[in-house]
């Protein structure tokens, strides 16, 4: 799987917090939405630190591995 990074993911729009990250203050991810074959990925606490560029296949993977259990606690 080959991915990328933006070093500044604030120039990105449509961020949103992932639904597996933790409620209130603490580790959250952000997915932005509405690119083409690409899911870009921040750290909530710093908005204009990087962002890795998933494949869209690779993070669709990604998420039913982890809907599915497969990384224990």
């Amino acid at each position: 799987m080959k991915m990328k990074a933006i070093s500044d993911a604030s120039v990105l729009t449509a961020w949103r917090k992932s639904s597996y990250s933790e409620n209130g203050e603490g580790a959250c991810l952000e997915v932005s939405d509405g690119h083409p074959a690409a899911v870009p990925v921040r750290d909530s606490k710093v908005p204009h630190g990087p962002a890795v560029v998933f494949p869209a296949g690779g993070w669709s993977a990604f998420v039913r591995a982890v809907k599915g259990g497969e990384f224990p606690a």
